[in-house]
This record gives C-alpha cells, structure tokens and sequence, in this order.
C-alpha cells in the first residue's frame, strides 16, 4: 500500500506494509510517517483501546492511500509503530478480508472499481 500527502506533491509517497484490523475505525499511522509525509494535525481523537483505556491522539490529514487499483482520501490517527488499515479506508477502497489468507484484496466482485451501497435508513433531521 502506498501512502501520501495531497496537499505536498513535492513529497514521495511511502510505500507501507499495513495489517488490516477490522476491529478499528480509521486508518493508524505512527508518528515517523507522519513526519515523513509532513501531516498536519487537525484535532484530537479520544479513543478506546483493547485493553478498555482510553486517550487523545492527534488526528491529521488528508492522507491519498493506494492500493492496487483503488484510492481513498482520508483522515488517520497517530499512534502505535504500525501502519493498521480500519474499517472506513478498508470499505472506501471496497476491500476485503480474506481470512483463510490472512490478507485484504480488492472485492472480486467489483474488480475494476470501487462500489459502494448508498441506500440504507435515512433520517430527516437537521444537522
């Protein structure tokens, strides 16, 4: 998977191995990568860790992700040593986990491009 900084075309993009973790949200990135792609801060996320504690991390972006024939934008928290790969990135590229394979792969049944349902419960509310 490659990662980069859209908003510094002047900086290369990184070439990361990612374990996916369906467990998590977002996308993690540990702190060298964030140096490395230069990666401004634009909150603060509490989030909850395995273990049930809880912490602020910094929260930055926008971060192009790219894998095989996909692309996503995306934001992503900064924390551990250890690029993870969470639900939205994961669901944004339309990927899947292929448990007996212990690896994430484009869907096969949308090999060409990235689909996605729009159509589910929608609330009027105003927000």
């Amino acid at each position: 998977m490659q990662i980069k900084n859209p908003k510094r075309p002047d900086l290369q993009p990184i070439s990361v191995v990612a374990l996916a973790d369906t467990g998590s949200v977002y996308l993690i990135i540990p702190e060298h990568v964030r140096v490395q792609l230069d990666l401004e801060e634009h909150s603060r996320k509490e989030i909850e860790l395995a273990d049930g504690s809880k912490q602020f991390v910094p929260y930055v972006g926008p971060i192009e992700i790219s894998f095989k024939n996909r692309i996503a934008f995306v934001g992503a928290i900064v924390m551990g040593t250890e690029v993870l790969l969470g639900a939205i990135p994961m669901e944004d590229m339309d990927l899947v986990v292929i448990p007996k394979e212990r690896k994430v792969d484009i869907n096969p049944e949308n090999p060409n491009f990235a689909a996605a349902k729009a159509k589910g419960c929608f609330f009027k509310k105003s927000f």
